[in-house]
């Protein structure tokens, strides 16, 4: 683990295994810290903050921009450890360590776009003014499924604001957090700075709560432990910001280019093996154009390369866990048992891939609103198509759940764009785009998706305070 600026074990040597889903080999040992390592760097993030907080933006925007420059020379090096750890497909591994950099790199200057204010005062003997200030320590809760990206666009504003902070990566996949804390070491970032501790959730989350140094939470994961931390942050107050479940519609209206759309589908539904918050979960498809896009999707889905995460020619990697293999296979087998029909795929991959957690990307058609795939997650690499005839009942449909994150629809109508696009209850919009999301754009949900944003010049306000000053003067 990385704490105060040195590398260290757990208290006891306790380790725990971090498995390639792709051949269930281990792949490291990792220290299982808990609240004594924890408050440990949270200490030390709070002894840093003193003079973090005091450099210039530009001087903490400097030390953003050379690990953004690190992660790009060792793209490669941090790419390999996401596909051993957690079995995202090393091409699409790349992407994401740029992605990632690309927030530090937006955070370095939007750092220097905390701006204040004066307010016209009421007499003519007072100023009134407001200025913004860091907010203090604060604890990133990072997800398994994307390890660099969630965490840089985190602790990138933290840092850019002025705060410090400790990082917590997923049990699934921390060798991405502890090869970012080697980075942050590299760029010569002081002492402090940023601290990440591994180890179970329980034990670390309970003294970052309880810990009255640590002000901000920023968590990514699941509605169900959302609404915990939730709970827990009550005693203190402390903020949270919160990027949680989804179920995501993809629409398809008759009027839409349908080879760009199923592209589209194909895209949203299938990277990261279908174990993304924001990916398509509902495709609904108009009824007239029904056979011409299944047939357009089912082409494109049948072409993907399914294999070992390491190989840089595969598109579609393995399932994470056992539990989420099981969730899929769960999910389909209700779905056929209630009238749905197998277009392709249905089944673990077996042979050469058996020792991994594959599973054929698959098309369900006929789906109805009684299967658990219309109403839960899947948060895998399966793909159910729904028929609609009218934009009302679409819209009925799509917004029906609890989940508000991301949504997309593909049409050729402007005023159809417009009507839909504020119709439904998501807090981001593809419009003809299934893949929206840029650091230089807000990123959250409503409902129960969570609160706050990350990234856009948004993702720096939960880590700020808004000082008021009144100030009375002498007018002669």
């Amino acid at each position: 683990m990385f704490i105060n600026g040195e590398w260290t074990s757990a208290q006891g040597g306790e380790t725990f295994s971090v498995t390639n889903p792709s051949n269930g080999q281990v792949v490291a040992q990792v220290p299982k810290g808990g609240r004594f390592e924890t408050k440990q760097a949270i200490e030390s993030a709070g002894e840093a903050f003193k003079s973090w907080s005091k450099l210039t933006a530009g001087e903490r925007g400097k030390y953003l921009l050379k690990i953004r420059d690190l992660m790009h020379e060792y793209k490669d090096e941090l790419a390999e450890i996401m596909s051993m750890e957690m079995g995202k497909p090393f091409k699409e591994a790349q992407g994401e360590v740029f992605f990632a950099a690309s927030y530090l790199e937006w955070f370095a200057e939007e750092g220097r776009r905390i701006y204040g204010e004066t307010i016209p005062a009421s007499t003519p003997d007072k100023r009134l003014m407001v200025i913004r200030q860091p907010i203090g320590v604060v604890a990133a809760i990072t997800p398994w499924n994307f390890p660099l990206a969630m965490m840089t666009r985190k602790i990138g504003p933290a840092m850019a604001a002025g705060c410090t902070g400790i990082v917590k990566p997923a049990k699934q996949s921390p060798i991405s957090a502890i090869a970012f804390g080697k980075l942050v070491e590299m760029a010569g970032v002081p002492r402090g700075v940023v601290n990440v501790v591994t180890g179970d959730s329980g034990p670390i989350s309970d003294e970052i709560f309880d810990n009255q140094v640590v002000k901000k939470i920023s968590f990514t994961g699941s509605t169900e432990v959302g609404k915990l931390l939730v709970a827990k942050s009550a005693s203190q107050l402390k903020r949270l910001s919160l990027e949680l479940g989804g179920h995501a519609p993809f629409i398809v209206f008759d009027d839409a280019d349908l080879e760009e759309a199923a592209a589209g589908a194909v895209a949203s539904k299938f990277r990261n093996t279908g174990q993304t918050c924001v990916c398509a979960n509902r495709i609904y498809v108009q009824r007239s154009v029904i056979e011409e896009f299944s047939k357009l999707f089912l082409e494109k889905t049948k072409a993907l390369k399914v294999g070992n995460s390491l190989d840089s020619t595969v598109e579609v990697g393995p399932l994470v866990s056992r539990d989420g293999l099981s969730k899929v296979e769960e999910h389909v087998q209700d779905a056929l048992d209630k009238g749905a029909r197998l277009l392709c795929g249905g089944k673990r991959l077996k042979g050469e891939l058996s020792n991994g957690l594959f599973y054929e990307p698959t098309i369900l058609d006929e789906v109805t609103n009684e299967m658990l795939i219309t109403n839960e997650e899947t948060f895998g690499p399966v793909a159910p198509i729904i028929p609609f005839d009218t934009e009302e009942e679409v819209i009925q449909q799509a917004n029906n759940t609890v989940y508000g994150l991301a949504a997309y629809f593909y049409t050729q109508n402007a005023s159809r764009s417009v009507r839909v696009s504020e119709a439904l209850e998501f807090g981001i919009i593809g419009m003809n785009d299934a893949i929206p999301t840029v650091a230089q754009a807000p990123f959250g949900g409503i409902k129960e998706s969570g609160m706050g944003r990350e990234g856009g010049h948004q993702g720096i306000d939960d880590y700020l305070e808004d000082k008021y000053l009144s100030m009375k003067i002498q007018t002669k």
